[in-house]
């Protein structure tokens, strides 16, 4: 009677540790906290010197569809704020508003063990808007398409389907900057590391 208790007590330890695995149809949801790092550069003309973009913090939702028992793709959606300064003047170009949806293919491994981890790749659109330009220099970013990589985790937990995450991408993204009508044009790399951690819920 005492082996049989605990058998059931195991059967119900790996129900609740490990729910059933994500399969073609399922849809992930998940909302995240994310940091968003820009790693910038810049060549500026004529003037010369580079920019300095801060970093952000903000709430960011996805979905994820798996077209199989392990490959799925994944769509995010967040908009961040950023405050931009020349190097090394420290001219406030004042801040910029970015919308940047992102589409992985992800690849997922170990699907039905408590700890499953995937990797994808994907592309990047990024909308620039909103514009603060305190200075009045009449800045303008261009639209932009980029790449993007992934690598993350989903760890479940109880039995309906609810995991926590961690994620991490990587950006490769540019844009355009024209100031004072193109009297002065930019070229800057953002290269943004985004990474964020959250929980989410399999459909």
């Amino acid at each position: 009677m005492r082996l049989t208790s605990v058998l059931l007590a195991a059967i119900a330890a790996s129900a609740f540790c490990a729910p059933v695995q994500a399969a073609e149809g399922d849809w992930l949801l998940r909302a995240r906290g994310i940091a968003v790092v820009p790693q910038e550069s810049a060549k500026i003309t004529p003037v010369g010197g580079s920019v300095n973009i801060d970093n952000s913090f903000v709430p960011e939702v996805d979905a994820t569809y798996f077209t199989g028992d392990h490959w799925a793709f994944e769509l995010i959606a967040a908009t961040t704020e950023h405050s931009v300064r020349h190097t090394p003047t420290g001219l406030d170009i004042g801040s910029v508003w970015l919308l940047p949806p992102t589409l992985t293919a992800q690849y997922h491994f170990n699907q039905d063990g408590e700890i499953r981890p995937y990797i994808g790749a994907g592309i990047n659109y990024t909308i620039f808007y909103n514009v603060n330009d305190p200075a009045g220099l009449n800045v303008h970013y261009s639209n932009n398409f980029g790449w993007a990589l992934q690598a993350g985790v989903d760890i479940p937990f109880g039995h309906d389907g609810y995991f926590f995450n961690l994620d991490v991408k990587k950006l490769f993204l540019s844009t355009n900057v024209n100031i004072n009508s193109g009297f002065i044009k930019a070229k800057v790399d953002i290269d943004p590391w985004i990474i964020g951690a959250g929980v989410g819920l399999k459909l």
